[in-house]
């Protein structure tokens, strides 16, 4: 992967990303920073914009990756507006937010003026810059009004929000919606503007890396690593769990058919795993506990906890049919993946991360992706 030849870069989404100018929100994150290394990697040009890495240590500096990094917040629009207009991407995408839902109870406040002002001045900061092609709005499956319906939710359902962090998603939703109608309308395209916005619901994502406070991955690891056990809130919980690399995968097949003028292209997304992908917290408790053997957990019977979804399911036939877009990794292998990430990490300090991509797109070159022909 180190390596990756020309003709790879080539057959990845067309080669569309090789030499292009990428800017990328929220690039010291778990998912950004992933995002970043495959990007990268197809002869993108690529800049970072976010906070500092919000965790010791974090996925971002381990990889000690060759792109332009700027430190800066989402919510400073007139630096943002000046790294646009320095470094003239032709695609953006926007993953920079305060992602916790339960930090968004202690601290509200943050969590709407990062993931809702900081939205709007990335898509003004986009709109003033003449060499940007595509914007994609990365948001979250918790942007729907969550009613704990048995079947996956549409791009076409109610957005919504119990919590301040899913409710701040569900703003973002409305901000694309607005932003593509009042400055990026597909109407115009080509006669008053030439970028295309869509945005994307992916659903929770797993991998190595990941060292956040209240995610069920990073505690895990941590506790497995401290020899201590695992607190888990939420047995019963389930999620439409996927390795970080599917969405991802997800997002660079839509920027690819925006960057391709496709305007059918520039609205939302779901991007999760199937039915079988779509299991409780306690099962994936079962599935690492196989793998790591010393693992040890109970449940938190503290009443009154933050309300947190009990049943949330992405229906994502849109982009099967239409985007073409197709998982890779089932759930077992990618609570395998996840684990061996971590093992490998807290037992020899090795990053697989570099190897895991190359992994994923083998198993795609064998399940005739799409997207790799």
């Amino acid at each position: 992967m180190e390596n990756l030849g020309l003709r790879l870069k080539q057959r990845m989404f067309k080669g569309i990303y090789n030499n292009k100018k990428v800017l990328i929100t929220g690039h010291t994150g778990f998912k950004g920073s992933w995002l970043a290394l495959w990007i990268s990697h197809m002869g993108a040009e690529v800049t970072g914009y976010s906070l500092h890495p919000p965790t010791e240590p974090n996925h971002f500096q381990l990889l000690n990756m060759d792109i332009k990094s700027v430190i800066g917040d989402i919510r400073d629009a007139d630096k943002l507006k000046k790294v646009f207009k320095e470094q003239k991407p032709d695609i953006v995408f926007h993953l920079a937010a305060q992602a916790i839902v339960r930090e968004s109870y202690k601290d509200p406040f943050t969590t709407f003026s990062s993931n809702v002002m900081g939205t709007v001045n990335v898509f003004e900061a986009a709109r003033g810059t003449e060499s940007v092609r595509a914007i994609i709005n990365v948001t979250s499956d918790k942007c729907y009004e969550n009613k704990e319906w048995a079947w996956g939710y549409r791009e076409i359902d109610q957005v919504g929000g119990y919590d301040p962090y899913s409710a701040s998603k569900s703003c973002a939703e409305i901000l694309t919606s607005c932003w593509q109608k009042s400055f990026f309308n597909t109407e115009d395209y080509g006669k008053t503007h030439q970028t295309l916005l869509a945005s994307a619901r992916a659903g929770n994502v797993i991998g190595g890396g990941d060292w956040a406070a209240d995610r069920l991955i990073p505690d895990i690891m941590r506790s497995i690593h401290q020899q201590k056990t695992v607190i888990i809130r939420n047995p019963g919980a389930i999620r439409p769990w996927q390795h970080v690399l599917e969405p991802l995968s997800g997002y660079l097949l839509l920027g690819q058919k925006l960057l391709d003028g496709q305007k059918d292209f520039a609205e939302a997304w779901n991007f999760g795993p199937s039915d079988e992908g779509s299991i409780t917290v306690e099962e994936i408790l079962q599935k690492i506990k196989k793998i790591c053997s010393k693992m040890d957990y109970e449940i938190n019977q503290t009443p009154h906890q933050p309300h947190e979804a009990g049943l949330l399911k992405l229906d994502c036939s849109k982009g099967r049919t239409k985007l073409k877009w197709l998982p890779v990794w089932a759930s077992d292998e990618t609570i395998e993946k996840t684990a061996q990430w971590y093992k490998e990490f807290y037992e020899s300090g090795n990053i697989l991360s570099l190897e895991h991509i190359n992994n994923y797109i083998s198993d795609a070159k064998i399940k005739r992706i799409p997207w790799l022909k």
